[in-house]
């Protein structure tokens, strides 16, 4: 992965997210090519990237976005403008009339929740799915496994018996995690298996996210004919892909700067951006970000270990190292945090944001989009 090409990182005030809009643009050059071969309807997962200043970009190649709240659904009711598609574990009676006002689809994950609400939503106009579990396991971690034993995600085929799918019109499932199109293959076997009785007279399948299309190796052959081949077989001609992922997939990066350096049984270079409070998806996952010009520990002559500020003594990004030493005063850009990264920034320990920006390369732009303040902080609190 490369970094910023073109911008001086030290014109830019730490801590701050940037994100490059022709990365940004490339992955929706791909995006396009499938939906152009195979007809699918593409959603944006926010739950991975909701940065709404560049949903005028997205919204001219992605047909909308789907949700995981009503506040969620309101932003991209509000700034995409397209379809807006709602799931939920589960749902309040006051998510549900929040959503009423928003959604255009809205996906309920228990027989109990659809009998609950199927008339307001019939009477508001809303077209309604449920999600399956396909009960195939792909992502590597359980934690990221909808599928995995005792998931709360999906209604199982067993449930299905002496249901009632009048009303219904399109069922949903998700079973990956950055993963390829050789693992939907493998879902769709498991899905057909199980619900393949049900598909007549539905009018969308949801193929879910985790598809890692816009990755370097990706087989967008397999992905378009998987999905032109069960639109063939069920006659079912709208499919939705929803990633969150591949829409900005290595279009993003945090940019900070060393504090200070100090030792314990080697060199550690505390930032002015903490893996706890910004990227807290490095010690969920867990994973070790790339950073420019790093390597692996030992790789290069000065190998450091890089931590966040804060006071939780497990903030640490990770080990690399380097082809000169880390001064007091470095920028350090750590790659690929456009996803699951601004979405989960937290203001703990009080630690300020980072900002927001975005790089175009075309034209040498580099726009703060947003930038954070000690109110942000408080406003979260009382």
């Amino acid at each position: 992965m490369q970094g910023l090409n073109g911008l001086d990182l030290t014109r830019i005030e730490t801590p701050c997210f940037v994100v490059d809009l022709g990365r940004l643009r490339a992955n929706l050059r791909i995006l396009a090519e499938v939906i152009q071969r195979s007809g699918v309807r593409i959603l944006l997962a926010q739950k991975a990237f909701s940065m709404f200043s560049v949903y005028p970009l997205l919204r001219q190649t992605l047909h909308g976005v789907c949700a995981s709240s009503p506040h969620e659904a309101r932003l991209g009711r509000e700034e995409f403008g397209r379809e807006v598609h709602a799931f939920a574990a589960a749902y309040s009676d006051r998510d549900v009339a929040e959503l009423l006002t928003l959604a255009d689809h809205i996906v309920f994950n228990s027989f109990a929740q659809w009998r609950r609400y199927r008339d307001q939503c019939a009477a508001a106009g809303i077209t309604c799915g449920l999600r399956v579990n396909p009960e195939h396991s792909e992502a590597v971690a359980e934690i990221y496994s909808p599928c995995a034993p005792r998931s709360r995600l999906g209604i199982r085929r067993a449930a299905f018996v002496g249901q009632s799918l009048d009303g219904v019109s399109g069922l949903h499932f998700h079973s990956l995690c950055q993963q390829g199109a050789e693992a939907l293959e493998r879902t769709l076997v498991a899905f057909e298996k199980r619900f393949a009785e049900f598909l007549p007279g539905m009018s969308w399948v949801n193929f879910g996210g985790g598809h890692h299309i816009t990755r370097p190796g990706y087989d967008i052959d397999l992905l378009c004919r998987l999905i032109n081949d069960f639109r063939q077989r069920h006659g079912i001609e709208t499919i939705y892909l929803e990633p969150g992922e591949a829409v900005a997939l290595n279009a993003g990066s945090l940019i900070a700067t060393v504090l200070d350096i100090v030792d314990n049984d080697g060199p550690i270079a505390i930032l002015d951006a903490s893996a706890a409070a910004h990227t807290p998806d490095v010690l969920e996952m867990p994973y070790r970000p790339e950073v420019v010009g790093a390597g692996q520990p030992g790789e290069k002559p000065f190998t450091y270990r890089l931590a966040g500020h804060s006071c939780l003594a497990g903030d640490i990004i990770g080990d690399y190292s380097f082809d000169r030493p880390l001064q007091t005063g470095d920028h350090i850009e750590l790659l690929d945090m456009a996803i699951y990264s601004m979405v989960k920034t937290t203001t703990f320990n009080g630690l300020a944001l980072p900002s927001i920006a975005t790089w175009d390369e075309e034209n040498s732009d580099f726009h703060l989009v947003r930038k954070f303040s000690y109110q942000d902080f408080k406003s979260r609190l009382s």
